[in-house]
Formats: C-alpha cells, structure tokens, sequence
C-alpha cells in the first residue's frame, strides 16, 4: 500500500511563505504524476499544482506565479513552496500521486493566511 505523508502546513500572514513537502512510500515514485490539491470549507476540493515525471508543471491561474512545485526522486518527495501568501489561500493541502491504474492521497495539511 503506497503511503503519502504531508508536512510543513501552518499558520503565516499574509504576504508570508510556506514550503509543503509530501514523501510517498514505495518504489516506484519516480513513475507518479504528482499533485498537490486544496480544499477550502465549504468549497471542493481543487487542483493547485501538478509535475508529471519528465517534469513538466502546471499550475491552476490562482496561484501561478506565487507557487513552485518540484520534485526530488531520490528522496521520493513532491515540495510545494508558497510564496505571497493570500487569506484566499487558506484550506487544507492534499497530496496526491496517479500511477498507471491507481490513485492516492495523503492525509491532508492544514495552511492558514491570517493577521
């Protein structure tokens, strides 16, 4: 069973950064489409960030230019540094790595953008 553990949520201001981490268990990371999604209260859950394995990027409008996703396949880790730092950022960040047939999620990071 693929494991994904999420670290680096918290409290910051606005302005602030973060940097999130996510390492996944097994051997077979470097193969993953990697994702980092959010969800807010009340809202569903969107796609924020997304590196495929040749290591190409996307980003969704609302943080593009603020966000790096990146990744390091020795270490089977996905980052995602969060720069300026909006209250509109606030929501709980998931994990996420696609393989061929199956997907899976972490247990999710809290990020609050608070005075």
């Amino acid at each position: 069973q693929v494991q994904l553990v999420e670290s680096g949520g918290g409290l910051v201001q606005p302005g602030g950064s973060l940097r999130l981490s996510c390492e996944v268990s097994g051997s077979f990371f470097s193969r993953y489409a990697m994702g980092w999604y959010r969800q807010a209260p009340g809202k569903q859950r969107e796609l924020v960030a997304g590196i495929i394995p040749d290591g190409n990027t996307n980003y969704s409008d609302s943080v593009k230019g603020r966000f790096t996703i990146s990744r390091d396949n020795a270490k089977n880790t996905v980052y995602l540094q969060m720069n300026s730092l909006k209250s509109e950022d606030t929501a709980v960040y998931y994990c996420n790595a696609k393989g061929q047939f199956l997907s899976y999620w972490g247990q999710g990071t809290q990020v609050t953008v608070s005075s």
